[in-house]
């Protein structure tokens, strides 16, 4: 058999992780077997879908590098099909057309309230006699269209993460709308069960994964895909993503979309990397710091859980501070070009880009990291209080006085090291002042703290592009 999945989802919001997770899933299943990942676009919401949200889901997709063969399947170009099946339906009897009001609705549901019994349809339109089908007319009532459901049956299905599956007729809520409302000689548009059922069998769908939160769903289209004498799919259904509460991941959790992780200086590979995590076991022998291709080769259901998943910030920190300072640094180089150029920032040239790329790659979390790291290359520092504090000390004064006159009648132009040693050695003897002094001072001098990366690499940069000596002045002011 040949395998090939889908991703489906609906342009009415960004690309959400969740959904990104579920495309990951999808798509390593797919590679892992040489089969096909396709993708439909369920644009039969009309009024919440947006062009700039179906923008954002390939534009989502591309950045993680899930690609999907062929062209988007579209939704809503297939209404007529949809319908069709509908029609059959209707024609073999396994489904009716339901003329309850919106009131006589609210009634029932309100009466099962009143009785403690859970809401559910009591499909009181099953059986219309000729006379209250001739009223219902006459009256000119609008019917949604309702597929047969038995409550005696018992739906079954090996799931291929949760295995055998059973499902009770009697516990889907009665009769499913397939239609919605629409004059009665019409049938209204076709709704989420039904179309698909419909869409899979057309795309020649052999595997349906998504997320557990469609295990309902799940009985349902068994029925209709036997109703309609379709083959069924072979379904898994993935664990959720739970917040720190154990509840499922969502908006108000705050940052949710792949753009926004995107933005926050996330880069690809490691969204990939944990997204893998979020539900998926590596066997043994494989570090939980991986690319997509070992991923690949390793993944299999059957070491996907079964319970939910828990975002943890922590760890997917840790791998994006693993994948930055593992990119070759031209690489990195290149996506810290772009932030820099935000700001104006411009380097002198490509070999002191990737000195100053190497410098502080061991201190970036994210991307973005790079702008406050960057930032006092860039721009004249302002002193903290620490800084202010050191340079206020005699010696500190003194020490950088001299190592300033040093370099006023020796000009260093920042590419010999041993350099910088020699004039911190020089300045020591000369003024009898311990080098932890010099050194703190200076780093108080050039970047306006105490805190940072290697010093005498730091001066270096800064002595390349004639910045250290301005900032040594100005700090002894």
């Amino acid at each position: 058999m040949k395998v090939r999945v889908r991703l489906a989802p609906s342009p009415t919001g960004n690309l959400h992780i969740g959904t990104a997770r579920t495309a990951l899933f999808n798509w390593l299943f797919a590679k892992s077997l040489e089969g096909e990942f396709l993708l439909r676009v369920e644009d039969t919401d009309k009024e919440r879908s947006k062009k700039e949200y179906l923008e954002n889901i390939f534009l989502g997709l591309e950045w993680l590098g899930l690609k999907w063969d062929g062209s988007p399947f579209i939704q809503s170009e297939r209404i007529k099909e949809h319908k069709d099946a509908i029609s059959y339906l209707l024609e073999a009897g396994l489904a009716y057309r339901c003329y309850a009001t919106e009131e006589e609705l609210e009634e029932m549901r309100a009466s099962q309230k009143r009785n403690a019994k859970p809401p559910r349809y009591d499909n009181r339109g099953r059986s219309l006699s000729k006379t209250e089908l001739e009223q219902y007319l006459k009256e000119g009532r609008s019917s949604v269209i309702r597929f047969r459901i038995n409550d005696e049956e018992i739906i079954k299905w090996n799931d291929l993460i949760r295995g055998p599956m059973e499902w009770s007729g009697k516990d889907l809520g009665g009769d499913m709308v397939i239609a919605r409302r629409a004059e009665s000689s019409e049938i209204g548009d076709p709704l989420y069960n039904l179309v698909v059922v419909v869409d899979d069998s057309q795309m020649q769908i052999s595997h349906v994964i998504r997320g557990e939160d469609h295990i309902a769903n799940t009985a349902k289209q068994i029925l209709l895909y036997d109703a309609l004498g379709i083959k069924i799919p072979i379904f898994a259904h993935s664990p959720l993503i739970l917040n720190h509460e154990g509840k499922k991941l969502s908006k108000r959790d705050g940052v949710t979309s792949i753009t926004d992780f995107k933005k926050m200086g996330y880069t690809s590979e490691a969204m990939n990397n944990y997204m893998a995590l979020l539900g998926w076991s590596p066997p043994d022998g494989m570090d939980e710091r991986f690319n997509i291709k070992d991923a690949i080769k390793k993944f299999s259901f059957n070491r996907v859980s079964k319970s939910g998943a828990k975002f943890d910030w922590e760890k997917l920190n840790w791998i994006n501070s693993q994948v930055i300072n593992q990119w070759d640094k031209t690489k990195l180089l290149t996506s810290l070009l772009e932030l820099w150029d935000t700001q104006g920032w411009k380097i002198q040239n490509k070999e002191w880009g990737l000195e100053l790329t190497k410098l502080i790659a061991p201190s970036l979390v994210l991307l973005k990291d790079a702008l406050d790291q960057g930032k006092p290359f860039f721009e004249d520092p302002i002193l903290n209080s620490d800084a202010i504090k050191q340079l206020e000390m005699e010696d500190a004064k003194n020490s950088l006085k001299m190592i300033l006159n040093e370099l006023e009648n020796n000009p260093w132009d920042g590419k010999n090291r041993e350099r910088a040693n020699e004039i911190i050695k020089l300045t020591m003897e000369s003024l009898k002042v311990k080098k932890g002094l010099i050194m703190k001072s200076l780093r108080a001098s050039l970047l306006g703290e105490l805190q940072g990366p290697d010093l005498i690499t730091t001066w270096s940069l800064l002595a390349q592009i004639n910045k250290d000596q301005s900032r040594i002045r100005n700090s002894i002011k």
